[in-house]
């Protein structure tokens, strides 16, 4: 298995990138999200990756964060949701949105990516909601960027997967973790309110509802305003 792939951009189309990697150019789907923010042809890049075994096919998915491919892998766990399915979901939600739409039962975001009928998007939200808190509690952890290290230009290669991710608290190659991402602080906040008693699922929702109306806010803030809405009311 394939869980990583560094090296050097040689094309990037609309839905997949060409990587060069010694001398081998490796085709890599990803999501339109992903393709934009990827650099121009001839600049270093990294992607974790996922590979897609058939009896007459083999395919390359790529993804930015740990965090990403995670909810590639639960998303192709529906029934009727394959790869390419997948990624334009998470091009229109990217992961962090995903998992609000998800905890909040918002099968309607879901249902905007293309290509996704309302039955589908039922579906993906019936099936995945008990496993939602579980992905969302692990973000800060899987959040971490594929990044380009320090040799990756001069030494890109291939590594398997799944063990790509950086220790807790640092980024890739024991470098010091930035601020915390939006799924990281959600992450934080979501361990909190189960740690406090609150069952996932109703927790989760919670901090998916406090993070929807203030994207911006740090772990502390999202603690409070979901603890707000977790108080009896009356």
């Amino acid at each position: 298995m394939i869980g990583r792939i560094a090296g050097i951009i040689l094309h990037r189309g609309r839905d997949h990138v060409l990587i060069d990697v010694r001398g081998v150019g490796y085709i890599v789907h990803v999501s339109e999200r992903t393709a934009a923010a990827l650099p121009p042809a001839g600049q270093a890049a990294a992607l974790y990756t996922d590979l897609l075994v058939r009896e007459d096919l083999l395919q390359l998915f790529g993804f930015p964060t740990l965090l990403e491919k995670e909810w590639h892998r639960l998303l192709t766990s529906v029934q009727g949701v394959g790869a390419k399915v997948s990624l334009t979901v998470l091009g229109t939600l990217g992961a962090e949105g995903l998992g609000r739409a998800i905890a909040l039962g918002d099968w309607a975001a879901v249902r905007r990516a293309q290509g996704v009928g309302p039955k589908l998007a039922q579906r993906v939200v019936l099936e995945l909601k008990d496993k939602a808190p579980g992905v969302m509690a692990l973000g800060g952890d899987l959040t971490v960027d594929a990044g380009t290290g320090a040799g990756d230009a001069e030494e890109p290669g291939i590594e398997p997967g799944p063990s790509a991710a950086a220790a807790p608290g640092t980024g890739p190659g024991g470098a010091a973790r930035p601020p915390a991402s939006g799924a990281q602080s959600a992450g934080e906040a979501l361990s909190a309110l189960t740690n406090l008693g609150y069952a996932s699922s109703e927790a989760a929702a919670a901090v998916a509802e406090a993070q929807a109306r203030d994207p911006e806010a740090a772990t502390p803030g999202l603690i409070r305003a979901a603890l707000r809405s977790l108080a009896p009311k009356g």
